[in-house]
Parts: C-alpha cells; structure tokens; sequence
C-alpha cells in the first residue's frame, strides 16, 4: 500500500532542496508535489494577467517558471487561493487545487489535502502554514521506501507542524480559514525571521549609528595602580579560565505519515454449470415386454432443473506491516576552545633593576651563551628566539609558589602536562626541557651575568 508523507519548510530553498534530494534517490517525479506561498513573487515568473491572480481564475495559469523545479516536476502552474493568496505548486497537487478544471477555489489546500489522506485539522495546520510564508513538499511513497523519504524530508528541516501550530496559538491563532485575509509581503518576511532571523546589514541600522561588528572585542586590560604609598598593599589576582561542555536536545522538526484506502478492478474466472430438462416423443412398433406391462399404469414424474450462479465474498487479510520507529545514535563529539590565564611578572625598577637581577631581560645574555652550548650546533633550524618560550617558561617558575623548596625531579612530569597545555606549538618537551631546566637552575640559584640599568 502506498503511502503519501508531507513536509513543511520554512523556505523554499529548503524544500526546493528535499524536492531535489528525492528526485536523485529515484523517488518518481509525478508522485512528488510542491505548494509555495508566492505574495512577494519571489518564486515564480508567469504569462498570468491581474484576473487569474484574483482568486476567480479558472484554473492554473500557464506560462508560470520555478527556479530549479520546472525541470523537476510535472504540472507546473500559478494560481490564486482562499485565506492564502498567490501560490506556485508543481507535481499532482495541482489536480486537487483546481478541482480537475473547475477553478482554484475548490476545496482550496485543504480540500487537497483530506483527499490524499491527511486529517482535516493538521491539513488546517499545513495550509496556515503556507499562508504565512512556508513550503509544501508531499511524496506517495511504496511501504518500502517510506522510511527513506522520510529522512529525506527531515535531512532538509522539515517543521514540526504540531509544534509550530501550538507556537502560532499561543500568539492567539485559533484555527485556519479560507476567509482570513492572506498575509502581506511584509508580514511574510517578518514570519519567516521568527525562525529564520536575517543578519542585520548596514541599511537597517539608524541613521548615525555604526553598524555593528561581527568580529569578537577582545578584552580590554585594566590600567595599572602605581600610586601605592608605604603601608599599603595591591594584590594582583592569577585568574584562570576552566571549560565547561554541557548539551541540550535541539527539534530538527519532523514529517508525518498518511496511509489511505485506494481501490483497483480486479476480475477472475469461474466455471458455472446449468440443467436443463427437454421432453422428446419418439414412435415405435415392437411387442409388449414385462417391463412396458408394469408401465400400464397412471403415475407422475418430476425432474428439476438447476444452475449455478457466482457468489463473491471478500476477506481481509494482513499482508505487510510498516514499522515507523525513530533510532537514537549516541556520538562524541570533542569540542575545543581556548581558555585564558593572568600570569604576574614582578620586575626591579630603577638603579637596584642592575643589581638584583629580577627582570627576564637581565638573564638574556646567560640565556643566549647557554643556546649556543647546547643548542646552536644542531643546524639552522635551531634559533635563540625559537627557544625563548622555553627559557622564559623555566624563569616564571622560580615565582611559582607550588614548586618553592622543591627539588626538579619531583614535579618535572606536572610542569612537562602543563607546558604541552599552554604552549603545544612550542615544541616538544624532550627537546626544550634542558632550556627550561638550565633557567630554572639559574634564576633560583645563582646570579646571572650582570648588565648596568
């Protein structure tokens, strides 16, 4: 038994998309149909004058053009419906619109929906939402390939109609009508933004605004506090940031299945049979015999005809189910961002800036003759700069409180995961850990080469 499956798009494009879909999976082109709203005659160019627009047309008018369908569908024609204005439609919902030749009017979508299946109110459901903007993709599908249009239709964001309905009753929709005034332009586009919202461009910006940048604004840094006076103190807080993934269930919308009662001639032979009695007279001249003796008698004999008629009968059985189930696949998915972190450096100012060697700048010249001993014979890949993350790296340690008093052995594996974390495109750890090692061991334990303020 086939089955017909309708969708509700939010654009054409979307639908146009499906439509294309189930025409390259094989899916016959006269059993796929397609309804669009057209007020703002963004869809369609046609031959039809001011009266067959009118609502009072006396069937599609001719000469109308789809882009991308027209080469798609068969049926292709413009016309006029009650409550829902200009519509374009392609395939054999055309038939049922037109009333096979007695105008749009005639039972209008809804009338053409109920007659492949669909009940009345979700038809009710499928036409507001062809008034208000949306497209309209139906397919007649084999048991066997219901499921495939199915994914079709949802892979290209088929609405969930029921959802949407209730969506549309809450802003105080109470029910479609052929009567209601079709919406405009306007209020289409409006519609179509409440679930589709358009970036917004330079023109609808105010006058004398700036139109607003899509580009992130990064964080602005606070201005030092230098004016701190004996007696007082600052603190400096070392913020870091943590990521936290968490998930939420998002409606891809859905489609829904009609089945319907379809009735075809069937015909098979059976042989009858039928009796018929015939009396014969027939002159003879022979001798009485015992047997014509006994004859000579009064009696009666009957003998009855018979036919035989044909008696039809039908019987229902079960020859094939069609399962409807939805699978649920579980993924992982690894989401990764950037996460940021506050690093305080403490640095000597003024004549003593000489003396107590606190500054990075001031171990440049121990860092640079230590490169060169240990890294500079190695090729000419091998540049101080390219290595001074790892010296810088081992410098900022010494000012780590979690490693004060402790010896390298002890916490070289935490520093290696922490180094890999913040700096992964530095290098590999096996090849600047004795950079970071030789500034720890320097910064902690003994004075580098001196330079003046």
């Amino acid at each position: 038994m086939a089955k017909t499956i309708v969708g509700l798009f939010d654009t054409f494009p979307e639908a146009q998309g499906a439509v294309q879909d189930l025409v390259n999976k094989g899916f016959s082109r006269d059993t796929i149909s397609i309804a669009a709203n057209n007020t703002a005659g963004e869809y369609v160019q046609s031959t039809a004058s001011s009266e067959e627009w009118s609502g009072t047309a006396t069937g599609a008018a001719a000469g109308a053009t789809i882009g991308g369908i027209g080469g798609l569908l068969v049926g292709l024609g413009a016309l006029a419906i009650p409550g829902i204005g200009p519509v374009v439609a392609a395939g054999p919902l055309i038939a049922a619109l037109t009333g096979a030749g007695i105008g749009a009017v005639a039972g209008g979508l809804i009338g053409a929906l109920t007659d492949i299946g669909v009940p009345e109110e979700e038809a009710g459901y499928y036409a507001e939402g062809v008034r208000r903007g949306g497209t309209l993709v139906t397919v007649n599908a084999e048991d066997s390939r219901v499921d495939q249009a199915i994914d079709i239709l949802e892979d290209h964001n088929a609405v969930d109609v029921e959802q949407r309905a209730s969506s549309w009753k809450q802003s105080g929709w109470t029910g479609y009508s052929a009567t209601a005034q079709p919406y405009t332009a306007e209020e289409i586009t409006r519609e179509r933004e409440r679930y589709h919202p358009m970036p917004t461009t330079p023109s609808t910006v105010a006058a004398g605004a700036a139109a607003p940048s899509t580009r992130p604004i990064p964080p602005q840094p606070k201005p030092r506090d230098t004016s701190i006076t004996g007696g007082k103190e600052t603190t400096l807080p070392v913020i870091e940031e943590e990521m936290q993934v968490g998930k939420r269930t998002v409606s891809r919308g859905g489609v829904r299945v009609y089945s319907r009662v379809t009735e075809k001639p069937v015909e098979e032979q059976v042989h009858l049979r039928k009796e018929h009695v015939s009396v014969e007279r027939r002159p003879v001249n022979r001798a009485l015999s015992s047997t014509d003796r006994d004859a000579l008698k009064e009696g009666t004999i009957e003998m009855s005809e018979t036919s035989e008629e044909a008696v039809v009968s039908k019987q229902a059985r079960v020859v094939e189910e069609v399962v409807v189930r939805k699978d649920a696949q579980e993924r992982t998915e690894t989401v990764r961002d950037t996460v940021r972190r506050t690093d305080v450096e403490v640095e000597k100012l003024g004549a003593e800036r000489g003396q107590s060697a606190n500054g990075f700048e001031v171990y440049d010249a121990d860092f640079r003759k230590n490169f060169t001993s240990t890294y500079g014979t190695r090729g000419k890949n091998y540049t101080y700069e390219k290595y001074t993350p790892a010296y810088r790296y081992g410098y900022d340690l010494v000012s780590d409180k979690r490693y004060n008093g402790k010896e390298w052995t002890t916490f070289e594996s935490e520093v290696r995961r922490d180094w890999e974390t913040r700096y992964p495109g530095q290098g590999a750890w096996e090849d600047v850990k004795d950079a970071v090692r030789y500034a720890w061991d320097t910064v902690r334990g003994r004075p580098p080469l001196r330079r003046t303020a």
